[in-house]
Formats: structure tokens, sequence, C-alpha cells
């Protein structure tokens, strides 16, 4: 017994170092990037420190002034906001469709979901800027918000979650009490999917509030830019590359709406993975 304890403990050493030094390699880049804030474009050209250098305020003002970067994340906002709850009410309704509807051809589009999820977004994009320019949309974040409504992925997850967790059992008693489809969605599933919806939720924020190339394409009024976009002019500033650490600090700032996003809806993704290995 005390040999197959010492094995059980050697096992258990090795799989919590490998956690760590895991843990450690997801938080590296972040350390980095704040102390590069900190920091000249001199003193980070020279290689990485692990103490934060004296330039913050200086970075901080080569910030302010080549770019509103407050106003790049109010528009981030709009969309990604936007975009998160069109994704999340209306892939929740698709997957309730597909999960507790028999109809048919209900596995048709299904598998026509599924293929859609494999074809690369970015092969449509000069097809989409060419109907947005045709309908005027250009330069308007509607083309970057409507469409949200539209995600396989999402759709797929939610899915597979309902069948899960979702007894159908459960949709039969307030059908017999006469209670209308709708009403049986928003107050019976929407509550049970509600640790799933989080979960996809965060996804789709931090998607959207990252997505650079599809507002690139779409919108080139200054004052309609968004964050990544904002971030990323910055290094075409004259004179900019001689303080990288402005660059750094930027990325730095658009990361705490996403930190703060996932650390308000973390405890969804464990309870999602916890209800999920539950059949109901």
């Amino acid at each position: 017994m005390s040999a197959e304890k010492t094995k059980s403990g050697i096992i258990k050493g090795i799989l919590y170092l490998a956690l760590i030094f895991l843990a450690v390699l997801c938080v590296v880049p972040f350390w980095m990037m704040l102390i590069n804030s900190t920091r000249s474009g001199n003193e980070i050209m020279t290689g990485f420190s692990m103490l934060p250098g004296s330039s913050l305020i200086d970075n901080w003002n080569a910030v302010l002034d080549n770019l509103d970067i407050f106003r790049g994340m109010f528009n981030s906002l709009i969309i990604a906001v936007s975009c998160t709850v069109l994704v999340s009410y209306f892939s929740a309704m698709t997957a309730y469709g597909l999960a507790c509807y028999k109809f048919k051809g209900s596995n048709v589009i299904f598998i026509i979901m599924l293929v859609f999820m494999m074809v690369p977004a970015q092969l449509g994009l000069l097809g989409f800027y060419d109907l947005c320019n045709k309908m005027g949309l250009v330069n308007s974040y509607i083309p970057l918000i409507i469409p949200c409504i539209a995600s396989p992925g999402t759709v797929f997850f939610l899915r597979q979650y309902i069948l899960s967790v979702l007894p159908k059992a459960i949709l039969e008693a307030p059908r017999i009490d006469g209670a209308s489809e709708l009403t049986i969605f928003h107050r019976i599933v929407l509550p049970i999917m509600s640790p799933g919806i989080a979960t996809m939720a965060i996804g789709a924020f931090i998607g959207s509030w990252n997505n650079y190339l599809l507002p690139l394409v779409l919108i080139n009024q200054q004052d309609k830019f968004t964050l990544p976009m904002m971030i990323a002019s910055l290094s075409s500033v004259k004179d900019i590359a001689t303080n990288i650490g402005a660059t750094y600090l930027a990325v730095a700032i658009s990361v705490v709406p996403i930190i703060i996003v996932f650390c308000f809806c973390s405890k969804y993704i464990i309870s999602s993975i916890s209800a999920g290995s539950v059949k109901g």
C-alpha cells in the first residue's frame, strides 16, 4: 500500500508541476505586456525585464496624443455588447428549436450549419463588402452587428448543451397548462440554458472586441474606428516606433474590459461544465 501511495503521490506531484508550468506560460505574456507598457522603446529593444520601467507617463501621453483611445473603447463596446446580446439570444432560440422539435429537414439544416462552420469567413469578405457598399452600409456598424444573429458555432454548442441538460418531460407540463412556446422558452428553457449561454457570450464578446479585419474593410472614418483599428494605426504614427511602450500600453488598456467580463462570468463557465456532464 505504501508503494502505491508513493507512486500516486509522485504522479500527482508531476501533474501539479505541469499545471503550474502551464499557468506560468499563460501569465508570462500578460506580465511582459504590463512591464513593457511602463518602459521606453529603447529599453524594450534592449531585452525583457521583470521590473517595471519609469516611462509609464510618457507612454500614456503618447497614446493620448496619437489616438482617441476612449472613443475607440466606446465604439468597440457598442459593437461587442450588441453582438454578444444577439448571439446569445438568437443562437439559444435556434438551438432550442433544433434540439427539442423534430420536423422534416431538421437534420439537413443541422448538417448545412456544420458545413458552414468549416468555411473560413474570410472567403466571403469581398462579396460581403460589395453587398454592404451597394446597400450603403459602409462606415456603419450595422454590418458588424446584424450578422452576429447567425452564429453556427454557438448554435452547435448550445444544441449539444440542451440535449445534455434539458429533459423533454420538463416541457410537457407548461404545454398542458396552456403556455405558449415563447413563454416556455423564456421562462423555463433560458434559465436552464443560462450557464451555456454565459459561456458562449464570453467567447462572443472577446471575438467581437478583438475583431480587426472586418471593421478594417468596412470602416474608414476615423471617428468610427474600433479600438483594435486604433491600436494598429498607432504603429504607423510618426516617431511612434521609438516608443513601442505606448503600443504595449494601448494593448494593456484594451485587455481590461475582456478581463472584467471574464471575471464576472467565469463562475458560469464552471457551472456550464458541471451541468453539461450530468444527463438530465
